[in-house]
């Protein structure tokens, strides 16, 4: 009863006493809500934001960086930067540009729900090169062995650009459906078009986001019928958009380079080129 209402009724006579029957009634109802209450504690704690998948070590990523610089490094950028003619190998001159960057992928651990996992998980460092005609390509690093070794390369500059456009959270891919994403604590905002389509423009809680990709992935998982099966390797719808160029790449620069045929966007999540084979990103028009 709140002040006002205990005034009202001096004014009209003595404030009567609940009934000791009534008050049993709330006391037992008070009881069955705690009790309500604790039980839905688990769940609570299930539903607690992830913490961000922790950053690299600054040794590693300056290990990335030096093995994409390499003097192989750069003669196998020559070879792809002219891989349409567009300019002569002996012209190409690659440069490494601006610093090197954590990629994170869409985790299938999130998509299981699998309790406290990071929404993302750090799959590979990524530098940008850049040529004599303008060309820019992303080179892909990982630690292979106790070394950090160059494992791929592909057209453009997404993980750069993207990575760039973060304001304080962490930034990653999902790759079946080429979509860039920025988590936030609790938000997931979008930062391209592939995104927006499937978060809305305000973007979406973490939540909600894992609902999402478990409805979408959540049968597609390692180990799935799905997998077993052997179709677009187990994590991925078989058809996309137009393929980005990527090559394979070794620090030594052995072997041509070529372009990696279409493959489901599955390979990208699950190897991301870092068995050292061609691996693929799905590209959108932006």
């Amino acid at each position: 009863m709140t002040q006002h209402s205990a005034q009202a009724a001096s004014a009209t006579g003595p404030v009567r006493r609940a009934p000791a029957r009534r008050t049993a009634v709330r006391a037992a109802a008070t009881g069955t809500l705690a009790a309500a209450l604790l039980g839905l504690a688990p769940q609570s704690a299930l539903a607690a934001t992830p913490a961000p998948p922790p950053a690299p070590a600054a040794s590693a990523v300056a290990a990335a960086h030096e093995a994409a610089a390499a003097p192989g490094t750069l003669a196998t950028l020559s070879r792809f930067f002219a891989r349409d003619g567009a300019v002569a190998a002996a012209k190409a001159r690659p440069r490494i540009e601006g610093r090197t960057v954590p990629v994170y992928v869409l985790s299938p651990d999130f998509v299981r729900g699998t309790a406290g996992a990071p929404v993302s998980r750090l799959d590979f460092l990524a530098s940008t090169a850049v040529s004599a005609d303008g060309q820019k390509a992303s080179v892909w690093t990982a630690e292979t062995r106790g070394a950090w070794k160059v494992v791929n390369i592909a057209t453009g500059d997404d993980e750069a650009r993207y990575s760039a456009a973060a304001d304080g959270g962490t930034v990653f891919h999902e790759p079946q459906i080429d979509a860039w994403y920025e988590q936030r604590g609790d938000r997931i905002r979008p930062l391209d078009a592939a995104a927006r389509e499937a978060v809305g423009a305000g973007g979406t809680t973490v939540a909600a986001y894992q609902q999402r990709v478990a409805k979408a992935y959540g049968d597609k998982l390692p180990g799935s019928a799905y997998d077993r099966r052997g179709a677009a390797g187990g994590y991925g719808p078989q058809a996309g958009p137009p393929a980005r160029p990527v090559a394979a790449a070794t620090a030594g620069g052995s072997g041509p380079v070529t372009a990696a045929s279409a493959v489901a966007g599955a390979a990208a999540l699950l190897a991301l080129g870092l068995s050292g084979t061609a691996a693929l990103r799905r590209r959108r028009g932006r």
